[in-house]
Order: structure tokens, then C-alpha cells, then sequence
């Protein structure tokens, strides 16, 4: 009995905790005005990747910006050759999720996302946490990190 009230407590505890924490899987009507403009810009950016369009993205994309893939990692111009290539075609974000924190002059965003792509031919699925990290330069915001982070699925254990 002690272990279940001890269990409960910990619970109600970590529940209350994950809804107070800042930006955590808030609902569009929550997010302030500059919060709203990074997942904006975030769903642009989905789009953009979709259509292959290298133009928008190359003014969005820092250029030391650094992007992280279940096979590696690589800078700006090499993204985005990989995605006017075709190498990786971005088809859809099915986006679940989304927090955003701004410190200053970044913006912290996560996505918990399936992504259906294309990856050297083959269509692939896949559910990932994705970390995007903007910085704010003369009034612009430029994606300086995109991360994806495989999650588990029932499935993969």
C-alpha cells in the first residue's frame, strides 16, 4: 500500500512539473506573440523542406548552421544539396507537439514529429524529437541546429 500512495505521489509530482515548465507542449491560443513567430516559421520551414524549395531555406539556414541525421551530421551547403539532390525529400511533418523557450536572442524549438521521407529512394517513416535552434541576427531569425532524435516505439524494444 505504501508503495502505491509513494507511486501516486510521484505521479501527481512529475505531472504538475512537466505542465509548469516553460514553452512545454503549449496549444497555439498559449504561445506568446514571439513564440508564435518561431513555430510559424518552424511550420514554413516543413513546407519549404517538402518542396524542395532551397531558396527559402538557404535565407532561413544559417550559414554555419549544423543539421544532425540518424547517419550523421553536416553544415549548411551540404543540406542543402542533400535536399535539391533528393537524397533526403522531407515529404511530411506530421507535427504532435511543439514547445518553444526563448533565451535573449535564441529560440529553443521541439517537435515530436513522424516524418514520411524519402531517402535514397526508399520511403521511410519515422517518429523523431526535433530540436530547432534559432538565433536572432539583425532582426532575423536564422536556423542555426536542426536535430532529429529517433524516438522508441513499442515496437523497436
Amino acid at each position: 500500500m505504501k508503495t502505491i500512495i509513494i507511486g501516486l505521489i510521484l505521479i501527481i509530482m512529475s505531472t504538475q512539473f512537466s505542465q509548469s515548465q516553460p514553452g512545454a507542449n503549449r496549444t497555439p491560443q498559449n504561445f506568446t506573440d514571439k513564440e508564435q513567430e518561431i513555430v510559424h516559421l518552424s511550420k514554413e520551414k516543413w513546407q519549404w523542406m517538402s518542396d524542395k524549395n532551397v531558396d527559402e531555406l538557404s535565407k532561413l539556414f544559417h550559414q554555419k548552421a549544423e543539421f544532425v541525421h540518424m547517419g550523421g551530421h553536416w553544415g549548411t551547403e551540404q543540406e542543402l544539396g542533400i535536399i535539391k539532390s533528393g537524397g533526403i525529400w522531407y515529404k511530411k511533418a506530421d507535427i504532435h507537439e511543439v514547445s518553444v523557450n526563448i533565451i535573449d536572442n535564441t529560440a529553443i524549438l521541439l517537435n515530436r514529429i513522424d516524418l514520411l521521407a524519402e531517402v535514397g529512394g526508399n520511403e521511410v517513416s519515422n517518429p523523431f524529437e526535433v530540436t530547432e535552434v534559432y538565433i536572432k541576427q539583425d532582426g532575423i531569425w536564422k536556423l542555426g541546429v536542426l536535430s532529429f532524435t529517433r524516438l522508441m516505439t513499442p515496437g523497436d524494444r
